[in-house]
């Protein structure tokens, strides 16, 4: 597959709701190109896929925004929103702030964010400039051995 089928069916599986299998993101994945650290920075709005991973469902469950990279040393990695739908840092659940690297995940370096208090790395590459595929990895995300992806959108 060529990163432009993967960007075509990336947006037909989203304009159906979002059900797709993990499989199929695994493929979608491996036809993208890789995206630097400083090409995403900016905020941007989340969205998942209804895959089956047991992850499903948390992130729009805390009312899950999105992300922030204000630099590559000042990452917002869970922006939600509060009772009034006023957008807030959740750096509680978060445990902290996170970074933005270059880290290598499966034969390839690509832009990545590293929490800065859990074992968690979200490796991204480009959809297109103002989407990202995101999927997270590390210890206590992995499902059965599967990955968790999800959507970048830039506000």
């Amino acid at each position: 597959m060529d990163a432009e089928t993967a960007r075509t069916r990336i947006a037909d599986i989203r304009a159906a709701g979002g059900k797709t299998t993990i499989d199929e993101l695994d493929d979608l994945w491996a036809a993208l190109p890789t995206v630097g650290p400083y090409e995403i920075l900016g905020s941007w709005r989340g969205s998942e896929f209804v895959s089956g991973h047991r992850f499903e469902g948390y992130l729009p469950k805390i009312r899950w925004y999105g992300k922030r990279f204000t630099s590559c040393t000042e990452v917002a990695p869970l922006v939600c929103r509060d009772d009034d739908g006023n957008l807030f840092d959740d750096v509680e659940r978060a445990k902290g702030g996170a970074g933005l690297w270059t880290v290598e995940f499966r034969g390839e370096a690509t832009a990545t964010m590293v929490y800065d208090g859990q074992p968690v790395l979200d490796h991204f590459k480009r959809v297109d400039d103002d989407t990202l595929l995101g999927v997270m990895n590390g210890k206590g995300v992995l499902d059965d051995g599967r990955h968790y992806y999800f959507v970048l959108e830039r506000d």
